[in-house]
């Protein structure tokens, strides 16, 4: 099965004052298509700025980050928006999820806004939100569903307008135990169904255990658990 995602030599730093925080050193990654990557590691060690380079809502200081064979490190602010648009579903831990609109609305609205035809985005997100077991709550607002259906709402709303990559950030980070793993488990159904390849940081072991491979981020490296240890990940060809 062929990479879907490649990054490579990935670095982030900020300044802080007069000291350089390099938040990424060096990051390389490959994910194939259709597979599913969790992504552990402390609070604050740069999960959520490396999710944010491979999904186009900000930039890494040097390196490069492809998506199906096509490079998005060089694009301008408007290819970026498109690539965010069309490549990439977002499910992030707060829901976001427009407070006057449906549940049926609000999943509908990125294929409406994309261009689709008003039906056709309409019976799309019907079906998704079929999809989590939401069919009875499509007219709802967003105050009217429990913290678990509006997160399930996310997930039918990152898959609508039909994405290579999903990225979720924390996205049962706000739910109880129960709830976390119900909606982390509809995550992974319907990104499987669909053949959407899947990469999620999370704090949750259980949520990690789930995915097909998972990587911890420490110290800026990112390094790949295999047979109970943890080894640094390199390209392939790369010294030791």
């Amino acid at each position: 099965m062929s990479n879907i995602l490649r990054a490579l030599n990935v670095v982030k730093q900020y300044a802080s004052g007069a000291e350089t925080l390099r938040i990424l050193r060096g990051v390389s990654l490959r994910v194939e298509e259709g597979a599913s990557l969790a992504i552990t590691g402390q609070s604050g060690c740069g999960k959520s700025t490396l999710l944010n380079i491979l999904g186009g809502l900000d930039r890494c200081d040097s390196g490069s980050v492809e998506i199906a064979g096509a490079e998005i490190t060089g694009l301008s602010e408007h290819g970026l928006a498109a690539y965010r648009r069309d490549k990439v579903g977002f499910i992030f831990q707060f829901h976001y999820l427009l407070k006057d609109f449906t549940a049926w609305e609000n999943v509908m609205l990125p294929s409406y806004m994309a261009g689709l035809k008003k039906k056709e985005a309409l019976e799309r997100a019907r079906a998704l939100l079929a999809d989590v077991r939401l069919e009875d709550r499509l007219r709802h607002l967003p105050s009217q569903l429990s913290g678990g259906e509006r997160q399930r709402v996310a997930v039918a709303r990152a898959l609508v307008n039909d994405p290579d990559l999903v990225l979720a950030d924390e996205p049962t980070g706000n739910l109880d135990a129960d709830t976390s793993a119900a909606v982390a488990e509809l995550l992974y159904a319907s990104a499987e169904k669909r053949g959407k390849t899947l990469v999620i940081v999370t704090h949750d072991a259980q949520v990690a255990a789930r995915a097909s491979r998972r990587v911890t981020l420490e110290a800026g490296i990112l390094r790949e658990e295999t047979e109970g240890k943890e080894k640094e990940e390199k390209e392939d060809g790369g010294k030791p």
